[in-house]
């Protein structure tokens, strides 16, 4: 396949990429595996916080990026201990609520449940002021034109985007004694195929700034990233070189640092995160430490911005003056001398410049896993116009992807079930949008059918594929290793080395009908080495049978989620992240 872009699709995707946003590719606020920090925070404080307030109150909610959520909730306490009044005698009171950016931005436009934010970059504050200012261009009746939806930002915490890996695996690749880059990243992983690596998809901070380096480096520039340079044909070479390597992408570091300590070594050998997940690491896990490798070319930084919503618009309830008298006092806490040594005692390098990160009793000063002096070479920022372009033109030059959709039709999922199926899979196909990327969709009953083969998502393969969702149908029994061993079949005919090659299946119920057991399953798997094939396994609802689902998924290198008819659709969102 000809995956070079011609001038014309170059051109193509410049001009058309106005109001072409990456979907929500993670939309739900969760933590995988174990108590989301949304749930824990919603019985810590009685319920979702509302979108309308007294016309008095002080309270203040900060939505807050999920990877600083629980420091952040820490310092909320002490800001909240402190008991702080406003000139009337109104208490105040910080909440935090875990949104990831992405989503953030989305709720920001309109009625948010929060009044003021704290994404990890500013660039999604670039997103939000991007989105709202299309908004009045269509609305200026109603906004004034100039009108801005946040004030100015407060920075209070900063942490550049590293390479995070194994102290073993970065001495392998030449760290500490000489700078290692994008290249030998690539290098490493396409000479030995054992080494596993992973950044975040573009949905997530260290995942679009990683993804905006590697622009960057394949453009042979630190600053001043234009779309012509970033759509040139040798950036894209270099980029898809790079991008050929990743094991899979997914979500952001939280929840690989989750994985990590669930799965142990062999997880992952590397990983793109921010240089914080190194010292937070370092000071709770024993065993291997981690260190940063800070890439040669240059990084970007994470400059965790707090800023406050302007609301009151389009019907909206306004801010009342109590609760921005709250923001400042916490602005203001944030950026205090002892709430900065906090933030550098997590592993965050403060923004406070009079704090050394050398000093004594600095994690930067403890053990050489990460060096206060680099990077040596920052990245500027590009325009948030070259943003959306290397968001869109990612798809071109990610890892191309080959899934099954394995899904249960037995009669167990006859009504609310088989619907609420049918919409998170159309959900799921509108979130892969490489043109490389491939998908089919095989349904398990009484008998497994193969009811469309692996194809390209073009306009004609995504019309196909919808329309054979919209006709599945519940009856029968449950086929569901057969199911599984069909897709696995038809992966190694038909997937590639090249290629992240997948399933994702989907059960509400227990295995009954199949001609192949567990065992033989996953001799197969361990015998059959050529096409390495990864098994997502999703137990929807109470009667799954939960053992087996998460053991195809060990088995599989993948990963078992537990779904239930209100996050279904979420859930799968949240799988289409990782291809």
């Amino acid at each position: 396949m000809n995956t070079e872009l011609s001038a014309k699709q170059r051109t193509g995707l410049i001009v058309g990429i106005v109001g072409i946003l990456i979907a929500c590719l993670c939309t739900i606020v969760a933590l995988w595996g174990g108590k989301a920090v949304w749930d824990t925070l919603r019985e810590q404080e009685g319920g979702t916080p509302s979108a309308g307030w007294d016309s008095n109150t002080a309270e203040l909610t900060v939505a807050v990026s999920p990877g600083m959520a629980a420091t952040f909730t820490k310092l909320a306490e002490q800001f909240n201990a402190r008991a702080y009044k406003t000139p009337d005698g109104s208490p105040m009171l910080v909440r935090v609520l875990p949104v990831v950016p992405e989503k953030m931005v989305e709720q920001s436009l309109a009625n948010p449940p929060f009044q003021a934010v704290a994404p990890d970059s500013s660039l999604w504050l670039n997103q939000l002021d991007r989105r709202w200012t299309a908004m009045q261009s269509t609305t200026e009746g109603e906004i004034p034109i100039g009108n801005r939806r946040f004030g100015e930002p407060v920075r209070y915490a900063t942490s550049p985007v590293v390479v995070v890996a194994w102290e073993s695996v970065a001495r392998g690749l030449g760290w500490p004694e000489r700078a290692i880059g994008w290249k030998d990243i690539q290098r490493k992983a396409t000479a030995d195929s054992t080494f596993k690596w992973n950044h975040p998809s573009t949905g997530h901070a260290s995942g679009l700034l990683a993804t905006l380096a590697e622009f960057y480096a394949g453009a042979g520039l630190t600053r001043g990233l234009t779309p012509e340079a970033a759509t040139a044909q040798t950036t894209l070479d270099y980029v898809r070189a790079v991008e050929a390597t990743v094991r899979f992408y997914g979500e952001g570091e939280d929840v690989i640092v989750q994985r990590l300590a669930e799965e142990g070594r062999g997880f992952l050998d590397a990983f793109v995160a921010q240089e914080q997940v190194v010292i937070a690491w370092n000071q709770s896990q024993p065993g291997e430490r981690l260190v940063a490798i800070y890439p040669a070319e240059g990084t970007l930084w994470a400059d965790h911005p707090l800023a406050l919503l302007e609301l009151g618009a389009l019907g909206e309830t306004p801010l009342t003056a109590n609760q921005r008298r709250t923001y400042q006092a916490l602005a203001a806490f944030l950026t205090s001398p002892d709430v900065q040594r906090q933030l550098l005692a997590a592993g965050y390098r403060p923004t406070d410049l009079n704090i050394r990160l050398d000093e004594a009793g600095s994690p930067f000063a403890a053990d050489g896993a990460t060096d206060w002096r680099q990077p040596q070479t920052t990245l500027q920022i590009p325009a948030e116009s070259v943003v959306e372009v290397v968001q869109n033109v990612w798809w071109y030059t990610k890892r191309p992807t080959n899934i099954y959709l394995v899904v249960d039709t037995s009669g167990s999922m006859e009504g609310s079930k088989i619907e609420l199926t049918r919409a998170a899979l159309r959900s799921f196909v509108e979130q892969i949008r490489g043109d490389r990327d491939q998908v089919g969709l095989i349904a398990f009953a009484s008998d497994v059918n193969v009811l469309r083969p692996l194809q390209p998502l073009d306009d004609a393969g995504r019309e196909t594929l919808n329309r054979a969702i919209d006709q599945l149908q519940a009856r029968g029994n449950t086929a569901l290793i057969d199911g599984v061993w069909e897709a696995y079949t038809e992966l190694t005919l038909r997937g590639t080395p090249e290629a992240i090659n997948a399933i994702v299946v989907m059960t509400d119920g227990q295995e009954n009908n199949s001609d192949h057991s567990l065992p033989e399953l996953q001799q197969r798997i361990q015998r059959e080495k050529g096409t390495a094939v990864v098994i997502f396994t999703i137990a929807f609802g109470s009667d799954a049978d939960e053992e087996l689902l998460r053991s195809m998924a060990e088995m599989g290198g993948g990963q078992f989620r537990r779904a239930t008819e209100t996050d279904i659709e979420e859930l799968y969102k949240i799988i289409s992240t990782y291809f």
